[in-house]
């Protein structure tokens, strides 16, 4: 006998599903500050930190998108007074709940034995020899950034792979495990002893490899709503793929998640995801995506993943050209365009702060997108908001700045 069909996910039953797992399915209000921000944090599960400033850095952004009320000085005391988050990587630096902080110590045995021989081949030598030094002048002197290590070493300016040995053994440190980030100063990390960041029953306490395997993938999951084990491998990037293979593989064994297919954007396309069994009792009662103008970060956490981002909402991030030859159609940095459950567009602006304004050149609406009246002003308020958001009076526009719908990827 044939295998019974599986339970089909709906496209928009999908997209409902998933903006309401990144915290973009409701419509957005909160003091975002204090618990209400720790809330968003956790139900996200990390937040990407990134260093480009065109308007503001992706970690303010990201949670902007989401609390509309969110200040760029809310997440500081979270950070470095509370302690209720902590900086560390996941597929990147991130911002991560304390409480998840036990899980990271798989991450910093295994980033310990990893990096050490990476780093002997892609770093200059000597970094191994630093670390007794580093830490001593740490524990007796306090937090320190890059610049105050290895004083005696030779700078160079080749970029982040040619970094001085006492650098590459401080940004060693903290990624083992041995240092945290404390703080910043501007963009800058501070490092300190990990005893003295991290509050003691989050750093004391220890899980075995095994637990930290079941969490990753089971808060994987539930944060994404539906995935494959590819992708919940990948969320926190904290465990291998085969890892998270084996675990669904007995998961779905013991009916704690089972498979289902979801239809893509084409309407054509489905694929096998697994799912926990009460997430499909949920369907009938999601929210309805609300229907307001949002311009996400390019990190925003629902479109890390371009591939998924393709098939579930049929949006191809970054499009190249090939002729005369290849390059992207529409620069490194746009900023893509979320509207209800749709992506409708990409827009490239940028904070003119020393202007008190926020610039916009273009914005590329999709091929099946009406750049209609009532969706402009929807956009115009979305852009009043980004505009208060980076400290920037007025919004001005390029003649230009509404193009012609972006074009179908290859």
């Amino acid at each position: 006998m044939p295998a019974p069909a599986l339970p089909l996910l709906t496209n928009s039953d999908a997209r409902s599903l998933f903006l309401e797992r990144h915290g973009l399915g409701e419509t957005p209000k909160g003091p975002a500050k204090g618990d209400d921000l720790n809330a968003v944090i956790d139900k996200l599960g990390f937040v990407q930190v990134d260093s480009i400033n065109t308007v503001a850095r992706a970690h303010h952004m990201i949670l902007a998108a989401r609390r509309p009320a969110y200040r760029e000085k809310n997440l500081k005391p979270l950070l470095e007074k509370q302690r209720s988050l902590f900086e560390h990587w996941t597929h990147d630096a991130a911002i991560i709940p304390t409480e998840f902080f036990p899980h990271w110590q798989l991450r910093f045995q295994r980033d310990r034995e990893r990096l050490i021989s990476r780093w002997r081949n892609w770093r200059r030598d000597g970094f191994e020899e630093k670390f007794e030094a580093v830490l001593k002048q740490i524990s007796d002197h306090g937090p320190v950034t890059s610049g105050d290590v290895g004083g005696d070493e030779e700078r160079k300016s080749g970029g982040w792979w040619d970094w001085h040995p006492s650098k590459t053994a401080l940004e060693f440190l903290w990624r083992s495990g041995a240092l945290s980030v404390c703080r910043r100063n501007g963009f800058q990390k501070v490092y300190d002893l990990t005893e003295r960041v991290i509050p003691e029953p989050h750093r004391l306490q220890r899980r075995d490899e095994d637990e930290t395997i079941d969490w990753a993938c089971r808060s994987a999951l539930a944060r994404l709503g539906f995935g494959t084990s590819g992708e919940i491998a990948a969320f926190w990037d904290l465990i291998t793929p085969e890892e998270a293979k084996q675990w669904c593989n007995r998961a779905q064994a013991s009916g704690d998640i089972q498979e289902v297919e979801v239809t893509c954007a084409d309407g054509r396309t489905v694929r096998k995801v697994f799912v926990f069994p009460e997430t499909l009792a949920e369907l009938e009662n999601l929210p309805i995506p609300p229907a307001r103008v949002r311009i996400l970060s390019p990190f925003d956490p629902m479109l890390r993943d371009r591939k998924r981002a393709e098939r579930l909402f049929g949006f191809h991030y970054r499009i190249e050209v090939f002729v005369p030859e290849p390059k992207r159609q529409y620069g490194y940095y746009v900023f893509p365009v979320l509207e209800g459950d749709r992506m409708i567009g990409r827009i490239d602006m940028k904070a003119m702060r020393d202007e008190g304004r926020l610039h916009v050149r273009a914005f590329w609406p999709e091929q099946d997108v009406r750049p209609a009246k009532g969706r402009l002003q929807k956009l115009a308020s979305e852009l009043d908001r980004i505009t208060r958001f980076s400290g920037c009076s007025a919004v001005t526009y390029e003649q230009d700045w509404l193009r012609e719908p972006a074009a179908k990827a290859p």
